[in-house]
């Protein structure tokens, strides 16, 4: 151990020197006049794709009728001089008709070679080999670029050529620092792998994946063709407000404020839906945004706290209009950005080709749960079946919400190729127009593909007073708890009692929708720069942790007064347990290795735990309410290993995490057990 930590300091020590021998460089540079920070602007003809593609071409025009020469039964010299000679005449021929350019990037790679020398420069397009030679730049230049690093950023001007090896490069006849690299890029061949600096370092990410830079590249071209295909369609690009005072649109937990110059609590919006309704009640009749809303919840594979959504209205249209426009679109997408309506996302391929699969919800739930909702006669009757199936609900939930759960649970993970799920239930719906046939259901799809829900529509609600109602009801939930329900807004009704034509509406996903269409696997993989929790509360965590094992080790700590006196504990059981049925239970120490929300449940975070095997375990506890994902992992909790799975949300959970509860003030509070890190995984409690 003392051995390896005696390499750390080696190793930090040497970065330290690496670190001030690059900014000593660059005083030596700011003395000599030659500052690369003074310089402001670089005249950039060419990247580096287009060099080569310019070459390609001109060497065709050029070369084309050229014969390779014929080497047939020469020894290896003879031949060596022969192709020699052949690669020599076709410099010569495309000497004569330079192709003049001149490119900018990052140097990644510097060979030198005495009078003259190779490197890599990269750009936004690729990278491409720079000969550098003394006797073209000069020798006050090659003695600077001989003491130039790797991340250095360079300016080139010269002409293309290929080399006797084959590649395109360029001929350097001036190169010019303009701006000197003080940090150290990552090793080359291991580059930057580590998720969590990937994602706080997107710089660095940026320059050694190249991969990673191709998805953002792609992310601004969806973009760019989705509205492309909305001005097709002769749809209005608009804006409308962030900050609002009644966060409206979706069933989600605003992000709060207070704007002071007004001295009013406003909130981040959630959705665009209520601005762009009123648009339409204006007389635009085609209108979309595409834009940031914020909602106030964790954080997992497919969820960010901020998020791109696009949502569009269109007067004199239904759910069905909203349909064919998706499908359109889907499919125009798939083939302007990835060739294909036949894309490949986590080595499966999806077919965006074929005309998309239409199914009711019930029809799904009855196809993949076996379960006939339209002969559920009430809400007592559906809690019931829920209870059967080991579906979790909340007292408040109707008939219509246990029906949406039983969907989430049976049927979203069969939902692979597009698919249409139509005809939700009135109670999870707000803002949709009931069916005429059933009043019970709304005039409402959602499209699922790879199992994921990537955009929402309806036939929009246009009746104010059927509206109010709904919102009522929304009322109603918000005062028994659920802090996701809607708010009456009394702005938006006024619109609608103005007059709100028959409205087609939808909303997509856009971060979602770019992870299809890339084949990522995590929504921060197509955010810039995604949501992370600071590294200074980690690191204030981490003192307070050392403090805290300090006091205990010189036990000088102060035991913290805690008020007790409104707690209140369950009673003890009465029934006695034999010693060898409680002896049957196996508890362990387990290792929090990742945490995370489980998607569309309040409650639920799905735990991966190291329980000392080969193998790691799956639990899921219903704990959200008291914690967040982030505080979580790293620590040691204890859980019951040998509990049979059960499966909650479609996940089977492998055991069960123990907590300490009890009731402080009517309410209910919880308490992870968590125990000393040097516990390792594994460990058996007795």
């Amino acid at each position: 151990m003392a051995n390896q930590n005696n390499n750390k300091g080696g190793q930090q020590q040497d970065v330290n020197q690496l670190l001030k021998v690059r900014r000593e460089k660059l005083q030596n540079l700011q003395e000599a006049g030659k500052d690369p920070f003074q310089i402001t602007k670089y005249n950039v003809t060419h990247h580096s794709s287009d060099v080569k593609e310019l070459y390609n071409a001109h060497e065709a025009e050029i070369l084309g009728d050229r014969k390779a020469p014929d080497v047939e039964g020469l020894d290896d010299a003879a031949k060596r001089e022969v192709i020699n000679n052949d690669y020599n005449e076709r410099r010569e021929i495309m000497d004569a008709k330079p192709i003049e350019v001149s490119i900018a990037g990052r140097m990644m790679f510097k060979r030198v070679m005495g009078k003259a020398s190779f490197c890599n420069i990269q750009d936004l397009k690729g990278n491409i080999q720079v000969y550098v030679a003394r006797d073209n730049i000069g020798e006050d230049s090659y003695a600077d670029f001989k003491k130039s690093d790797i991340g250095d950023i360079y300016g080139v001007k010269g002409f293309a050529f290929r080399t006797k090896t084959g590649e395109i490069s360029i001929h350097a006849e001036e190169i010019t620092l303009l701006s000197k690299s003080l940090q150290i890029l990552p090793e080359k061949f291991h580059g930057l792998t580590d998720t969590d600096t990937r994602y706080r370092q997107r710089y660095v990410d940026l320059i050694m994946n190249q991969e990673s830079k191709e998805v953002f590249i792609k992310r601004s071209q969806i973009l760019k063709e989705i509205r492309n295909f909305l001005a097709g369609r002769d749809f209005m690009e608009v804006e409308t407000p962030m900050l609002v005072s009644n966060a409206g649109g979706a069933a989600a937990r605003p992000f709060e404020t207070h704007y002071n110059a007004l001295n009013e609590d406003v909130k981040l919006r959630i959705s665009l839906e209520l601005y762009l309704k009123r648009l339409i009640v204006g007389g635009l009749e085609r209108v979309y945004e595409i834009g940031r809303v914020f909602r106030n919840e964790g954080v997992d594979t497919r969820h960010n706290p901020e998020f791109t959504l696009m949502e569009l209205y269109q007067a004199y249209t239904d759910y069905e209009g909203m349909m064919e426009l998706t499908e359109s679109m889907f499919r125009y997408l798939a083939e302007k950005v990835c060739g294909s309506t036949k894309i490949s996302y986590n080595g499966v391929e999806i077919d965006l080709g074929k005309p998309f699969a239409r199914m009711t919800m019930i029809d799904a739930i009855k196809k993949y749960a076996g379960v006939d909702f339209d002969q559920v006669p009430d809400d007592a009757a559906a809690k019931k079946l829920a209870d059967e199936h080991h579906i979790e609900y909340e007292e408040r939930h109707k008939k219509g919400d246990i029906v949406n759960l039983f969907f989430e649970e049976y049927c979203e993970k069969e939902l692979i190729q597009p698919t249409f799920i139509m005809d939700h239930p009135i109670e999870i719906s707000p803002l949709t127009k009931k069916k005429p046939s059933d009043p019970t259901k709304v005039e409402r799809f959602e499209l699922f593909c790879n199992t994921w829900e990537m955009c929402n529509a309806y036939s929009e609600l246009n009746d104010p007073i059927d509206q109010r109602e709904r919102f009522a009801a929304q009322d109603a939930n918000a005062a028994a708890g659920d802090d996701e329900a809607e708010h009456t807004d009394e702005d938006f009704l006024n619109a609608l009692e103005i007059g709100m034509p028959p409205t087609g509406g939808i909303g997509y996903g856009i971060d979602r929708l770019v992870m299809l269409l890339t084949d990522s696997q995590a929504i921060r993989d197509v955010l810039l720069f995604p949501t992370m929790k600071s590294l200074d509360a980690k690191k204030g965590e981490a003192k307070a942790e050392k403090a805290v094992a300090a006091e205990v080790k010189t036990e000088e700590k102060t035991t913290e007064k805690v008020d007790f006196s409104n707690v209140k504990i369950e009673p003890l059981f009465e029934e006695m347990v034999d010693f060898d049925t409680f002896s049957k239970s196996d508890f362990r120490a387990v290792k929090i290795e990742a945490c995370e929300a489980v998607p569309k449940s309040k409650k639920l975070l799905k735990f991966i735990l190291n329980d000392g095997t080969d193998r790691k375990r799956t639990i899921l506890s219903g704990i959200h309410e008291y914690y967040e994902p982030e505080e979580l992992i790293g620590k040691t909790a204890i859980a019951i290993v040998n509990l049979p799975p059960r499966k909650m949300m479609g996940i089977d959970s492998e055991g069960m995490l123990i907590s300490a509860v009890h009731e402080e003030d009517g309410r209910e509070g919880l308490n992870l057990l968590m125990v000393d890190d040097r516990i390792p995984a594994g460990a058996k409690l007795y």
